[in-house]
């Protein structure tokens, strides 16, 4: 079953979609005119305001729902900042060599792109539920293009990816981490986590942001820091790891034996995993949140790739080169905690004890994103209390068994599934991007003004009747 599962991975992710999100990331750089770099200092003043919103704006109100900008924001990120970050860029590294981080950090630079796309599309689409709004791909392709069967066949390859495939990946990485450090049992590990998986995910989407936007910010603070004081330690090497870096990612010097092809397919291919740009998992936490403007959470979701990217999987980047342990054999979470280790010195084990627990909250929080992400899908399909029931319950279960099962059959799997639903997203947003960019051009016209910009059903009146949250 590895043998399948793996060669049909390689063919969707190395060939197909690789492909596909290079051209999707190149096509909306050009066509929004760069706005993932042009706009960074928007971004932050978004985010900012978002993290003190005090006033109720237009195109929601708190007493329909109590997901805020930012919390919205946190979400995504629980769901960006976990396995990816510090397992899946050790194995990048381990097996395409160096050269993987200079394609992840392209990933994120370009992709971030059609992440503003895909988030902007999915507020504009959004749809009221109970306690919050919802929205995503599903939504934005049965409103946006008035396609159900393509909705539902997204909805279903979101449910498998996030809520049974991904989820899989998070809590084998928690269990390797923990049978790696503490020499705990996976079976021990997988109870623990299904059962604190089933407290939080039964509390809803409020229960969830708050979660999210307690815990994933100082995970990530904590983990930056702790990479900041190796770099610091390290700090006469930063320039020839960053040449290594370079020339590795152009086939100058390999190492490893890697190869160009395995550097860019594994960089690409970690990247979005880690990232999610153009994947459509992103939009479903983009659409809870209340906003005057849908461009308003399409930039603080495009911030939030270079925050994943650029920011987390960068610090274990360097963590692993400085050790110049990706050459000896080891792969995934436990590369990371060795390189920690190694850089640390004095034969203590702070590095595997560290991120054994950044890695059970990193991993954790995307645990609970991913279930949202699946649950908003199927209540897309069907708004059924007994089914979502199931749902939580079957999550619960794949939680268990990622713990337990191996971890080639469980990335395989979770390519595949990655694959299928990211190519379903981007021909959708392909489709409907000049929209989003119509909603740009407002959105600066505004600023310009010197307005906060206020979004009107009328700027788009072609498409009035089908958004149902905007005046």
């Amino acid at each position: 079953m590895e043998a399948i599962v793996q060669a049909v991975s390689r063919i969707l992710t190395d060939y197909v979609m690789v492909t596909a999100l290079l051209a999707a990331a190149l096509y909306f750089t050009v066509a929004t005119r760069g706005v993932q770099f042009r706009m960074v200092g928007e971004m932050f003043r978004q985010l900012v305001r978002s993290g003190r919103r005090a006033s109720v704006h237009r195109g929601g109100d708190d007493s329909h729902s109590s997901v805020s900008s930012f919390q919205a924001f946190a979400i995504s990120i629980a769901s960006r900042v976990g396995t990816g970050n510090l397992a899946g860029v050790a194995t990048a590294i381990a097996l395409g060599g160096p050269g993987a981080v200079f394609w992840m950090w392209v990933i994120a630079l370009l992709g971030s792109s059609s992440a503003f796309i895909e988030s902007t599309l999915a507020q504009l689409y959004k749809v009221r539920g109970e306690g919050s709004f919802r929205g995503g791909p599903a939504y934005y392709i049965a409103k946006g293009i008035g396609s159900r069967w393509w909705a539902v066949t997204f909805a279903v390859l979101i449910i498998l990816t996030f809520g049974f495939a991904f989820n899989t990946v998070q809590s084998n990485t928690i269990a390797s981490a923990f049978e790696e450090c503490f020499d705990v049992p996976r079976q021990w590990i997988g109870i623990l986590l299904t059962v604190l998986t089933m407290a939080i995910v039964f509390g809803g989407i409020r229960s969830i942001s708050r979660f999210s936007e307690l815990v994933v910010p100082v995970m990530a603070v904590a983990y930056v820091a702790l990479a900041i004081v190796i770099i610091v330690i390290n700090i006469g090497r930063i320039p020839e790891i960053l040449c290594m870096i370079v020339e590795n990612a152009f086939g100058f010097h390999q190492a490893a034996g890697a190869t160009v092809g395995m550097a860019l397919a594994l960089g690409i291919k970690r990247g979005l995993f880690s990232n999610e740009a153009g994947e459509g998992s992103t939009p479903n936490a983009a659409a809870t949140a209340a906003v005057s403007h849908p461009v308003k959470q399409g930039l603080i979701q495009t911030l939030g790739v270079y925050t994943d990217t650029l920011l987390i999987c960068s610090a274990t980047a360097f963590i692993i080169l400085c050790s110049g342990l990706f050459v000896d054999g080891h792969d995934g979470i436990v590369l990371t905690q060795k390189a920690i280790d190694s850089q640390l010195g004095g034969g203590h084990r702070f590095g595997s004890v560290f991120v054994s627990i950044a890695i059970l909250f990193f991993a954790f929080t995307s645990i609970i994103a991913n279930y949202y992400y699946g649950e908003t899908n199927l209540r897309f399909i069907r708004d059924n209390a007994l089914l979502i029931r199931a749902y939580r319950l079957s999550v619960g279960a794949m939680v268990y068994l990622g713990a337990v099962m191996s971890l080639d059959l469980v990335w395989g799997f979770a390519d595949i599934t990655m694959a299928l639903m990211t190519l379903c997203n981007l021909a959708a947003i392909t489709l409907l991007g000049r929209q989003a960019i119509t909603l740009l051009r407002d959105y600066c016209s505004q600023l310009r003004q010197g307005r906060d910009p206020v979004y009107h059903s009328s700027t788009i009146p072609e498409i009035a009747d089908r958004t149902e949250c905007w005046p």
